[in-house]
């Protein structure tokens, strides 16, 4: 019979895969939202308010990713 018990560092490597493919897709909207914007041809002052919209939003995915890379590369080192 095999142990098939999850490990503290497999949870680990899958959560970070978690919370860094949720960083990706925010990372996305962003580009999606901001390219939107240059379609649509905005004034400078409407697209300056746009990006102070998305800049925190990308920072927080970008946040996110970051943090969940580095999760599953301490999974992977420790486990």
């Amino acid at each position: 019979m095999e142990n098939t018990s999850t490990s503290l560092f497999e949870i680990l490597i899958w959560a970070g895969a978690a919370i860094s493919l949720i960083g990706l897709v925010g990372l996305v909207w962003c580009i999606v939202r901001v390219t939107r914007a240059k379609r649509a041809k905005l004034g400078e002052d409407e697209m300056r308010a746009v990006l102070q919209q998305v800049l925190p939003l990308n920072l927080g995915a970008l946040f996110l990713s970051v943090i969940g890379l580095m999760m599953v590369v301490v999974g992977i080192l420790l486990g």
